[in-house]
């Protein structure tokens, strides 16, 4: 029941701000979320094709593009302060091709060297200023092809019809073969995922706000063969069927009328 009707809301605190202007080229955003669980709580976190500089419990971690769903156990009072790198921004810092931290989680010491600060145990916002100042004395020059695959995945993010890797190629004005070789070294997956993954968003999107799906109808806008289709993707992807990440949404206990794992309605 904790993980129904927003009931997570308060055992959990979300916050997100932008990064300083002079960091905006490579990093998103900034997030911390602190918890407080009597009991263990299991969360599930789902996936973007961002890289991730966290800091919790006095350890600073880099974390790579994740496949597919993950679930973090929160116990008892603790936090986390975490950078969202753009993508393709955490490729200069980098050095290499950002595939290579695919599902991986490493020491972030051993990827942006000692300097890394050490933050406290339940980082808060305040937080934020140190590692921005770490950012800022490490960062790399200009990127472009940086630049390009954050240009391309943000046209993916907002273009729905986008449902192609051949076509988003071709807007970007690039061969398949060339955004592969993008995605791989900037991004850290290849397209085919980050487009499955913001169709994907679409759905979560309508479901958050409460509107009468039509999962045929939809499955045929976000280029699924067919609503099961779509409904085994959703549910690799986020861990759940639709109707069990809605209810995360709606009234405590109430669970909407929607497609099921096996796809019927």
């Amino acid at each position: 029941m904790r993980g129904l009707g927003g009931a997570w809301t308060r055992h959990q605190r979300h916050t997100s701000v932008a990064p300083p202007p002079d960091l905006a080229v490579w990093v998103d955003h900034v997030w911390v979320v602190a918890w407080d669980y009597d009991a263990p709580y299991r969360q599930p976190v789902v996936p973007y094709p961002q890289v991730h500089l966290t800091f919790s419990g006095g350890d600073a971690t880099v974390s790579g593009v994740a496949t597919r769903y993950q679930v973090k156990v929160l116990a008892g009072r603790g936090g986390v302060l975490g950078v969202a790198f753009r993508p393709g921004g955490f490729r200069p810092f980098l050095g290499t091709a950002v595939s290579s931290l695919r599902d991986r989680s490493v020491d972030a010491r051993e990827v942006l060297g000692a300097a890394v600060p050490r933050l406290p145990a339940r980082p808060t916002t305040q937080d934020a200023g140190p590692v921005a100042a770490f950012l800022r004395a490490v960062a790399p020059g200009p990127d472009p092809l940086a630049a390009q695959a954050s240009d391309v995945v943000a046209r993916i993010a907002a273009t729905p019809a986008l449902t192609r890797v051949d076509a988003v190629a071709r807007d970007a004005g690039t061969s398949v073969r060339g955004l592969q070789r993008l995605f791989g070294e900037y991004v850290g997956i290849g397209p085919k995922w980050v487009i499955r993954r913001y169709r994907l968003h679409e759905v979560t999107r309508r479901l958050a706000a409460g509107e009468d799906v039509g999962w045929a109808g939809l499955a045929h806008d976000l280029g699924f063969a067919d609503q099961a289709h779509l409904v085994r993707d959703f549910t690799k992807m986020f861990g759940e069927p639709p109707t069990r990440y809605a209810a995360r949404y709606g009234p405590p206990g109430e669970v909407p009328a929607g497609p099921t794992v096996g796809g019927g309605a």
